[in-house]
């Protein structure tokens, strides 16, 4: 822990420019606006890429995972229908995730981003559904409104990375933390659990938890390769994504 420690402070020095994480908008065009946030983006690779190097070197990195090849076996139907319903939910998460990138790197866990990231109540996993029959309340207390159910971004990426790892698969005998995909999205979630901890407590100077984060990022790019999505650094997340299931398992 003396060793994360050392290197979170490593990191922390290297953010005396964190106000360049912050988009600079341009108020003139739009395209000024969407150059901004990939430069912004690199500069946050950049500095978290530091101390991701340093895992590597001390051996706390995670071990990138060798490609499954399920998505090149062609034998089942399992990846083209998971990449439609989850595809969205991933893409939009990895969005989230690294919108809080800037604030991670200023070691304070009780920014609002961070806290919303992982608020039980942040996002709006179902919809609240009207439950009238050909246009008419049938319930007795005449509450025909229905209810959404809510969760967390964090936890809905959680949901949606297992899913679809657990669909990148040679045979149907397989178990599921036997396959690659899976075995790095836990990793991921082995590293955020620790930051997750870090913003529930609302903690201020955690650089601890900082390492954390750029060891969740060194093990979300091997996931995302080996489900056959673009990696973190790529400018491909800094759109938003639909989260609803997609009519083709493209990537368009």
């Amino acid at each position: 822990m003396k060793l994360v420690s050392q290197l979170g402070f490593v990191l922390f020095l290297a953010g005396s420019a964190v106000d360049a994480f912050s988009p600079q908008q341009s108020s003139s065009t739009k395209i000024a606006t969407q150059q901004s946030v990939p430069e912004s983006r690199r500069e946050l690779f950049q500095k978290v890429a530091g101390v991701a190097g340093a895992l590597a070197v001390s051996g706390l990195a995670p071990t990138p995972a060798q490609a499954s090849g399920g998505a090149t076996a062609g034998k089942y139907t399992t990846i083209p229908i998971a990449k439609r319903r989850y595809y969205g939910r991933v893409q939009q998460s990895v969005h989230e995730f690294l919108l809080i990138g800037p604030e991670i790197v200023k070691a304070d866990f009780s920014a609002p981003k961070i806290q919303s990231f992982f608020d039980p109540n942040g996002l709006v996993v179902v919809a609240a559904k009207r439950k009238d029959v050909n246009g008419q309340c049938t319930k007795k207390n005449g509450d025909c409104k229905g209810s959404e159910v809510r969760d967390s971004v964090w936890n809905d990426m959680k949901t949606s990375m297992y899913l679809l790892g657990n669909a990148f698969r040679l045979n149907q005998t397989k178990a599921p933390d036997n396959l690659p995909s899976v075995r790095a999205a836990k990793k991921f979630f082995k590293e955020m659990d620790f930051v997750e901890k870090a913003a529930k407590k609302g903690r201020k100077n955690d650089r601890d938890s900082v390492v954390h984060y750029a060891a969740a990022l060194e093990a979300l790019d091997a996931y995302l390769d080996l489900v056959e999505l673009p990696p973190t650094d790529s400018g491909w997340y800094d759109q938003e994504f639909d989260r609803a299931v997609s009519s083709s398992a493209r990537i368009t």
